[in-house]
């Protein structure tokens, strides 16, 4: 993938604000007394479908209208949120929206993306056999095959990164999930665009932990399964193209628990009375993981996204 500069992050903010505001960013007073340090959170579980990817599925699909324009639908697999943000664009530019969803995803998401005009289909038992057969699909029914990482999807998804270090330059370290990459490419686009010393840390689940040994080993790692209920992090090999981006570009990969992601939703939900889902909550439970080294810091988390089921989140806060 090819380095970012400012004017390619800023002519995607163009295309992505005709559809969205800029989120917020806040540096929350409670958050500071409980960690020891200044935590600015990024807000993007407050864009239109409720998570971070919406701004790629927005620059996707301007491209793809421009360089395909025969195309007349597309098919993605997804846990969710990919997946609302390609439904929401697809049907702006008028195409078809075939997604592809593990059997047992989360049926607040499937119903959302349905919402947003996507046709759902499950199959597999995790996303990567969902990748399998939308690869399939697309052949059968002709549409186009929207992968999990694609350097249009990283120029939408630096957009909010590039917002919070204009909010935020001096930031010491900034803390993003890692599911497929475009988040934290997104993040280490946008910091280097701007040429800031920022440390970007990626985090991932104890139980999906492949782009976190893949770091360390220096080579793509898959594991056998991927069983965390933080479902954008649920990956059990990492995308090479990203990979490729963060093994240079991040300081390290911190692995979370699902009980340390719980506290933290709990945490979003007492200190800032935010919605978070477990990837969305993964950045704030790796700095609680790592208060002590960030004490005294500026720190930005990456709040990515706030589609969690109900009854999910009613266990979390019980």
């Amino acid at each position: 993938m090819h380095r970012l500069t400012c004017d390619d992050i800023e002519q995607a903010a163009l295309r992505v604000y005709q559809v969205m505001p800029a989120t917020a960013q806040y540096a929350w007073p409670l958050l500071a007394q409980r960690l020891g340090c200044t935590v600015w959170v990024k807000h993007e579980n407050h864009t239109p479908t409720g998570a971070f990817k919406v701004r790629g599925g927005i620059t996707f699909m301007h491209w793809l209208k421009r360089a395909h324009p025969e195309v007349k639908g597309i098919v993605s697999a997804t846990r969710g949120n990919h997946g609302q943000s390609l439904a929401l664009a697809a049907g702006a530019a008028g195409l078809r929206a075939l997604i592809v969803v593990p059997q047992g995803n989360s049926l607040e998401k499937n119903n959302a993306m349905r919402g947003f005009g996507g046709e759902v289909v499950e199959f597999g038992r995790d996303f990567d056999e969902a990748r399998e057969e939308a690869a399939r699909l697309a052949q059968i029914h002709g549409l186009f095959l929207v992968p999990p990482f694609h350097p249009e999807l990283v120029k939408g998804v630096a957009t909010y990164a590039l917002e919070l270090f204009k909010a935020a330059p001096d930031l010491d370290t900034v803390y993003v999930p890692i599911g497929c990459g475009s988040g934290i490419c997104g993040v280490i686009a946008a910091r280097d665009a701007l040429g800031l010393k920022t440390q970007v840390v990626g985090v991932v689940s104890s139980e999906a932990a492949a782009a976190k040994l893949s770091f360390e080993a220096g080579v793509i790692c898959e594991t056998a399964t991927a069983n965390t209920f933080a479902d954008g992090l649920a990956v059990r090999k990492p995308i090479a193209e990203a990979f490729a981006v963060y093994a240079q570009g991040a300081a390290r990969i911190v692995s979370v628990s699902d009980e340390q992601i719980a506290e933290a939703m709990d945490v979003y939900y007492t200190d800032t009375h935010n919605l978070a889902e477990g990837a969305g909550a993964s950045a704030l439970a790796a700095l609680m993981q790592e208060r002590e080294a960030m004490r005294g810091k500026k720190v930005g988390v990456i709040l990515s996204g706030a589609n969690v089921d109900k009854s999910v989140f009613a266990k979390v806060i019980a």
